[in-house]
């Protein structure tokens, strides 16, 4: 006898917030969707078919499916997260769905990370700097120490989705702070002993209320992040680090 409980099937309410800010007449509004819940049905699977099925002009963005790209990063009943990473059987009914804050508005839920993360990456100047005026490929391609390894392999696992930057209060506040994802970027090349940047050099790029000292530490980035990257304990190391300079 098979004794699995028969789920029961459910109509999903989507709220989505529906806006372009290239259509002149495009206002901010609440547009619900109603679909039937299929077993083992992610965000991503809903929204498509909602797309195909209800409103093929909703947008929203996807590459990957298997939560690696990070495109497809929104703010699900109040909270950022992935949705090709979230089943539906794990929510209400009633879902509400939102387009992250902080970043460039595109239309509905499609916002412009790239150009943010781009501009931070620029600003930090994230790549190994070398002062030597040719470098030798072979000494930067030198084998290291594996733990040393493991800890920038961690810290590259961030697949700048975004979400810790929408659930930052500071950033939201200030549109010069760096955020999670900035901080965990400048802590790598901190790490790398190929990187021949002096500790004062990091100095000038996070010391200020725009780095390392303008966290709140509400531990906001660290609670979303889908990598569950060690986000907290790489702020408090760059924390003693600047404040040893």
């Amino acid at each position: 006898m098979n004794n699995i409980p028969v789920r029961e099937e459910r109509t999903l309410r989507f709220h989505i917030l529906r806006h372009n800010p290239q259509d002149s007449e495009s206002v901010p509004h609440q547009q619900v969707f109603e679909i039937q819940e299929a077993d083992s049905m992610t965000l991503f699977i809903a929204l498509n078919e909602i797309r195909e099925n209800l409103d093929s002009s909703l947008q929203f963005d996807f590459v990957c499916r298997a939560g690696i790209c990070g495109s497809c990063a929104m703010i699900i009943n109040g909270k950022p997260g992935l949705a090709c990473r979230t089943l539906t059987r794990d929510l209400p009914e009633d879902i509400f769905l939102a387009p992250l804050p902080v970043f460039e508005l595109i239309s509905d839920l499609s916002v412009n990370t790239g150009k943010w993360m781009r501009a931070i990456s620029e600003r930090l100047e994230t790549w190994v700097h070398n002062r030597q005026e040719e470098v030798d490929l072979q000494q930067l391609e030198a084998p290291m120490e594996q733990s040393l390894a493991y800890s920038i392999y961690e810290l590259e696992r961030c697949i700048e989705c975004g979400c810790c930057i929408a659930a930052c209060g500071t950033a939201q506040m200030r549109d010069q702070f760096v955020g999670a994802v900035g901080l965990n970027k400048i802590a790598r090349f901190r790490l790398d002993p190929r990187d021949e940047r002096e500790d004062t050099d990091f100095y000038e790029l996070i010391g200020d209320e725009s780095g390392v000292f303008g966290c709140l530490t509400l531990l906001g980035c660290e609670d979303v992040c889908p990598k569950e990257l060690p986000l907290a304990a790489q702020l408090a190391y760059m924390r003693r680090k600047m404040a040893s300079v």
